[in-house]
């Protein structure tokens, strides 16, 4: 089972992070992933999912990122840090598992309803509208069981071709397996590069964490955006170019 987290951490400013434990640090990404030297990062809308992302809390320690099953990652060098969210004791929650359950965590943050739709194609939809957490997590358990990379990618529609990258946005190769990546905030340079923060889960389920840049170190954890016209390559997987890009609605 996932943890249950039953306090939420209070937010003046929008949805919070209710499945939060003590074990977790005071940093979020904004405050500890500075961005590369003369960007900076945009103002979002107040309230917002790319605003909630970006205050995403990490865990004080860098390391080492845990499999569901409390053993650590055989590769532990991809990770510039580790948010604060738990995995749950069974193999789910792995890469586009992730994605959903955070857009669910602030969807279910901001009393809106969720719904996922797990077959390719069709319209069955894994839905829930509820205040009850214990309900949510039993949710979510439902959720990753059936849905995945292939259906995620089928249902979330790709940006604008000329759309800059935003927060929220998913990288994603449906399959198989395949793979999910979710971009969690942005900046912006004064040459007008935009460049990406980028976390994962991986198989099996882990901890999920953000991603190190190893094609352009002095980058690092940054990506240019731009590197998505020939292809953006992330640690553990072949490289994502703007085919790949979803956005939720």
């Amino acid at each position: 089972m996932l943890l249950l987290g039953l306090s939420a951490i209070a937010r003046a400013d929008g949805p919070g992070y209710a499945w939060r434990t003590a074990a977790g640090g005071s940093e979020t990404i904004a405050t500890r992933l500075s961005p590369p030297a003369g960007a900076q990062r945009p103002s979002l809308p107040r309230g917002s999912f790319a605003a909630w992302l970006r205050d995403l809390p990490l865990l004080s320690s860098s390391g080492p990122v845990l499999l569901f099953d409390g053993t650590p990652k055989a590769r532990q060098d991809v990770h510039a840090a580790i948010v604060d969210l738990d995995v749950g004791k069974r193999d789910l929650q792995q890469c586009a598992d992730a994605v959903m359950r955070l857009r669910a965590e602030y969807l279910f943050a901001a009393h809106r309803p969720i719904a996922f739709h797990p077959e390719p194609g069709k319209p069955r939809a894994l839905a829930f509208d509820g205040s009850d957490r214990r309900a949510f997590t039993q949710y979510l358990v439902r959720l990753f069981a059936d849905a995945g990379t292939a259906s995620l990618a089928a249902e979330l529609p790709s940006p604008p071709a000329d759309a800059p990258v935003e927060p929220g946005d998913v990288l994603i190769q449906g399959g198989y397996p395949g793979h999910a990546v979710l971009v969690l905030d942005v900046a912006d340079a004064p040459d007008g590069k935009r460049y990406l923060l980028i976390g994962q889960s991986y198989m099996p389920a882990q901890q999920f964490h953000v991603v190190k840049n190893f094609t352009d170190p002095s980058l690092s954890p940054w990506f240019d955006a731009a590197t998505l016209a020939s292809g953006l390559q992330t640690p553990e997987w072949r490289p994502f170019t703007r085919r790949d890009l979803r956005r939720f609605r």
